[in-house]
């Protein structure tokens, strides 16, 4: 997966609007109580509820929601069930959505109609577990940080690619040293953007401008439902898509 891609991604997020926002926010405060649920509430041993609290901030949510989020996990968790759907898209384009829900039923069926509206097909879990592999995504101010120096210095950690994107570093991590690398820039006092596991597809597709923001508008589609939380795909967003659509 290209930089300039995640990196459009994360320049459509900045740009969200208030209604975007709010929601954004929204599945950033469910995602903290889920993982505050399954790990306890203490950040620094609670790795996927590091990599929430750290998207928070990043979107400028106030610590006060952040921490209001953290205290609801013993009341609101039990009935949240992550679920997950694999299919295709108009011209050739493979598709994860990954759910946080209350309601299996309302979710399947809001899923399974954007898939059959948008002239897509939801496929069976496993069916794209070969096409995508699972990695850490960090972003990063670039501040003052030498680039030479920075890879260096977490290349020890299990770092492995970072790419300087405009003003930001795009780390990427394998799955298992997603942790390590976490806990090494919190070692060098650095605070990311953003930390997420991602789906990162094994090659990516290419499309005309008209039909690469045909799925840009289905993949949006799919995250104002209010139980998506990602969205994974394997179109190259480029600058001009992303611009496009925001």
């Amino acid at each position: 997966m290209s930089g300039h891609s995640k990196w459009s991604t994360i320049k459509r997020k900045k740009g969200a609007n208030d209604a975007k926002r709010g929601k954004l926010f929204t599945k950033l405060i469910k995602e903290i109580t889920v993982a505050a649920s399954e790990g306890g509430t203490e950040i620094d041993s609670n790795p996927r509820l590091r990599s929430a609290v750290q998207n928070a901030r990043g979107m400028n949510m106030p610590k006060d929601t952040i921490q209001r989020a953290i205290n609801k996990a013993d009341k609101d968790n039990s009935s949240f069930l992550e679920l997950t759907f694999e299919g295709k898209l108009p011209n050739g384009i493979l598709v994860y959505v990954d759910c946080l829900t209350d309601n299996r039923n309302r979710t399947v069926g809001n899923v399974r109609a954007i898939f059959n509206k948008r002239g897509g097909e939801l496929g069976t879990n496993g069916s794209l577990s070969y096409m995508f592999e699972r990695k850490g995504i960090i972003s990063l101010a670039k501040g003052e940080l030498d680039p030479d120096e920075f890879q260096l210095e977490l290349i020890d950690a299990g770092v492995e690619e970072v790419e300087l994107e405009e003003d930001f570093f795009m780390i990427t991590t394998p799955l298992e040293d997603f942790h390590s690398v976490q806990l090494k820039l919190q070692e060098m006092g650095l605070e990311p953007e953003s930390a997420e596991l991602q789906r990162i597809p094994n090659d990516m597709v290419d499309l005309p401008m008209e039909q690469a923001i045909q799925i840009m508008k289905i993949i949006e589609e799919f995250e104002d439902d209010d139980d998506v939380q990602v969205v994974s795909h394997n179109l190259n967003v480029t600058d001009e898509v992303s611009e496009a659509m925001a």
